[in-house]
Formats: structure tokens, C-alpha cells, sequence
């Protein structure tokens, strides 16, 4: 008897994996700028003018409103170069540690629950700085299979890898003044 249920609980736990949903996310990218940390931060932490160093914006909005909670909060629209939009909230602008953080409340990329921390630090050498940016979210489609396709967790990774990959180069370039 007791290898009967043995048997039948090792069946059951593949289904187990469909059982809870989708599973949480991670992108982080890293890279090290040729130029002073304070000069980098000043680009990274300016919330309104993310078009000046990612290549994919074309304008950023900001705007100064009251949350869901009834607190003063500062979000910004995001118009991409494709015609797309990305409504963001600013959570954190921290000068001493040079940390940004901010979340996604809606947009075109194929995830929720986004919350992102860009990190600004000293780089390896002397005028330089090391620039990170950590995104947690869940893919788009957060029912189990089937999954829509563009709504799947490799569709959001790719989205969220491309974001921080262009964005990083362009940051470089635009920091290091080529």
C-alpha cells in the first residue's frame, strides 16, 4: 500500500508546477562607464529626461500626483521611439548610496509587477563607475497554461534584457561623451 501512494504522489508533482502560476523574474546588467561616478549619477537619477541617455525614449513626461494610497508621488510617461508608452512611478531617489528605484504601473512591455533599482558606484579604476540595474517582475500572462504567446517568461526576459543592454551602451556613450 504504501508503494501505491508513493507511486501516485511521484506522479502528481509534475502537475504541481502548473499549480501556482507564473514564477518571479530577474534581469540584471552591469557595466563600468569611463567617467566620474557624480557625472553618471547626475544622467541616471535625473527621472525626467530618460531620453537623454536610453536610446529607445523619445519624451518623458513627469508628473507630481497622489498615489493609490493618497501619498504624493512622482510618476513619469514614458513615449518610446516605436510609438509605445511606459507609465512609471518613482519609489526612491537615494543621493548618498546613488540608487533609483522605481516600478511599472502600465506599459507595452510583456511583464507585471515590475519594480527595477538602477545603482550607481565607483568603478574599477580610477574615473570610473560601475552602473546596475536590477529588474523583478512576472511575465504578462499571470493565469497558468496555456500561455498567450508574447506573454511568456523567456518574452519578458527579452524584453526587460533589451531595455537594460541599449540602454547601458547608450549610457556609456553618452556619459563617456562619444
Amino acid at each position: 500500500m504504501k508503494n501505491i501512494l508513493a507511486i501516485i504522489a511521484a506522479a502528481m508533482l509534475p502537475l504541481t508546477a502548473f499549480a501556482h502560476g507564473p514564477s518571479p523574474q530577474k534581469v540584471e546588467k552591469e557595466v563600468v562607464i569611463k567617467a566620474d561616478p557624480a557625472k553618471v549619477w547626475a544622467l541616471v537619477k535625473d527621472f525626467g529626461n530618460m531620453q537623454k541617455w536610453h536610446p529607445a525614449v523619445a519624451s518623458d513626461k513627469v508628473e507630481n500626483k497622489k498615489d493609490e494610497n493618497g501619498q504624493d508621488a512622482t510618476f513619469r510617461l514614458l513615449t518610446l521611439k516605436d510609438g509605445g508608452t511606459i507609465y512609471e512611478k518613482l519609489k526612491s531617489v537615494n543621493d548618498a548610496d546613488m540608487k533609483l528605484k522605481y516600478e511599472i504601473e502600465e506599459g507595452v512591455l510583456p511583464v507585471t509587477d515590475y519594480n527595477s533599482t538602477i545603482t550607481v558606484k565607483a568603478g574599477p579604476g580610477a574615473g570610473e563607475t560601475t552602473v546596475n540595474w536590477l529588474g523583478r517582475f512576472y511575465r504578462k500572462y499571470r493565469l497558468n497554461p496555456p500561455i498567450p504567446a508574447g506573454q511568456d517568461d523567456e518574452s519578458a526576459i527579452k524584453a526587460v534584457t533589451g531595455v537594460y543592454d541599449s540602454g547601458l551602451a547608450n549610457l556609456k556613450k553618452v556619459a563617456e561623451g562619444k
